[in-house]
């Protein structure tokens, strides 16, 4: 955690004609939210910038005023953050001759450089990506592999923290990003302000995956699919087994598990599955619980179920995921009754 006598970390945000607008304005909200937060001292000092200067106009029509040209800006960086956008303003923004040799010349002295969204692209064409994992939006991660297959694209992640290079993925992930940021340099409390300020649901950290079970499930089902779905996110722990849902679906069996599997691509058992990890992974985050009470809240039968399951939908243990993503507790765990 910095200390509040610090001086104000520079922070560089880099648009250009094309650019979407919320990979600007989320990261600004974030530090400037983080600077409210903290009464006694300017936390970051932020500075929109675009390949040379003056005004550009995002993909949304936006148009932002005076922005600073990068051959203007001296003195040492903090953080580098490149936005994402259409794919004729990354194609404009990297073939000009002030961006990418200005990017090469400063990251070598800078703490953090980043992306949101398919600004990953940027960062690739400069080579700092090569031998490192990297995300972007969902829809453009086959191209990035393809545009520079010696980095390693990673599809599921909302972000991925290779220092002291950083990649988010769509959009809104870029605010994930930069609430990580926050979070390092100002602690777990200024961060988790910062986004009830921003009234988002959750903080999501990095590697969870860009969408849960149920976005994937709403986005192809049926109304009728839809709701269903609903009641389970809402709540998985309760008699999800393949005879309730048919009756709630008012289907025979046969006919439930072969509709769902035509609309959605996955079994009934495999979504119910599916939500009942996700609802866990919010439970170790947020809560100090025991992994019994866990497994219980998420609708695993047992403490092996929910261990079984999570190993398979994230390649870690409950304990694991919990010490990476969960929420510093502020009393001592209780693991008595569950």
């Amino acid at each position: 955690m910095s200390s509040t006598k610090t001086a104000s970390r520079r922070i560089v945000l880099i648009g250009f004609n094309g650019a979407q607008s919320l990979d600007l304005v989320g990261p600004a909200d974030v530090f400037a939210h983080a600077n409210a937060s903290n009464s006694s001292a300017r936390q970051y000092e932020v500075t929109l910038a675009s390949p040379r200067g003056g005004e550009i106009v995002t993909n949304a029509g936006l148009r932002f005023a005076r922005t600073v040209a990068l051959h203007d800006i001296s003195g040492s960086l903090d953080t580098i953050i490149v936005a994402g956008g259409s794919r004729e303003g990354l194609t404009q923004a990297m073939s000009d001759t002030n961006l990418l040799p200005w990017l090469e010349k400063r990251a070598p002295r800078t703490r953090r450089v980043a992306s949101v969204c398919t600004g990953a692209f940027v960062l690739a064409a400069a080579g700092f990506l090569d031998g490192r994992r990297a995300t972007t939006h969902w829809g453009s991660c086959a191209q990035l592999q393809e545009f520079r297959p010696a980095l390693e694209v990673d599809p599921d992640a909302i972000f991925i923290a290779e220092p002291p290079f950083y990649t988010s993925a769509g959009v809104t992930a870029g605010i994930d990003l930069c609430l990580s940021f926050v979070e390092a340099d100002c602690g777990p409390p200024t961060a988790l302000a910062v986004a009830k300020e921003l009234v988002l649901f959750m903080r999501r950290p990095g590697g969870q995956s860009q969408f849960s079970a149920a976005l994937n499930v709403q986005a192809a089902a049926t109304p009728k699919l839809r709701t269903l779905v609903s009641e389970i996110t809402g709540d998985p722990s309760g008699d999800l087994s393949l005879p309730s849902l048919a009756r709630r679906a008012a289907m025979t069996e046969r006919t439930f598990s072969r509709v769902f599997h035509k609309e959605v691509g996955i079994t009934p058992a495999a979504f119910v599955e599916s939500a009942r990890v996700d609802r866990a992974k919010a439970l170790l985050e947020t809560s100090d619980w025991p992994l019994a009470r866990v497994a219980e809240r998420s609708g695993f039968r047992s403490l092996d179920t929910l261990h079984r399951a999570f190993l398979t939908h994230t390649g870690a243990t409950p304990g694991e995921y919990r010490d990476r993503f969960g929420t510093p507790a502020t009393e001592p765990v209780r693991r008595g009754n569950t």
